[in-house]
């Protein structure tokens, strides 16, 4: 199921019970809080797929992160919706695990603001994505801590809620 603007996504309590659903960028014109999720795919040598989002995408566009991210749709529970869009993003699909989930919430300067529970999850795979241009401008392997230095160096390159994981959560990536 492709994701747009318009489509209903999960509201959630600070419990992150589901409380409702409202159309995407109406959450995030009143940020709202919803449930996402950011999936991590890592290949056998240890390297983090990340991408580009799109140049077009209504916001954080042209910044690099990681390599899928979501919102709970209405209609679908969070396994098929994850794996749902990661083909639809990355053009492949992976097993992941749920790894955990944590709060933000974040304004950005079009006004809009990011304030989610997101269900972060880790997977393997090795192969060669093939990235919906309408998703994706670029993407590249990486070795974490050379990724930890580069946003820590660049950060203005990123997407707020991929440094935040990884500025917060760097031990759940050790191998």
């Amino acid at each position: 199921m492709i994701q747009s603007n318009n489509q209903l996504i999960a509201l959630v309590d600070t419990n992150d019970n589901i409380t409702g659903y409202d159309h995407k960028l109406k959450v995030h014109e009143k940020g709202t809080l919803h449930r996402a999720f950011s999936i991590f795919i890592f290949n056998k040598k240890g390297k983090m797929l990340i991408h580009q989002r799109a140049h077009e995408k209504y916001h954080s566009p042209g910044l690099w992160t990681n390599t899928c991210c979501s919102h709970l749709l209405e209609n679908m529970n969070m396994e098929a919706c994850v794996h749902d869009r990661l083909q639809h993003e990355m053009g492949f699909d992976a097993d992941v695990d749920f790894q955990f989930k944590f709060t933000y919430r974040e304004t950005f300067g079009s006004g809009l603001t990011e304030h989610e529970t997101d269900h972060v999850y880790f997977g393997e795979w090795e192969g060669l994505p093939h990235p919906n241009p309408d998703e994706v401008a670029d993407f590249t392997w990486v070795k974490v801590d050379d990724l930890i230095k580069l946003i820590s160096e660049f950060p203005e390159q990123y997407t707020y809620w991929f440094k935040h994981i990884m500025n917060n959560f760097a031990d759940k990536f050790a191998k």
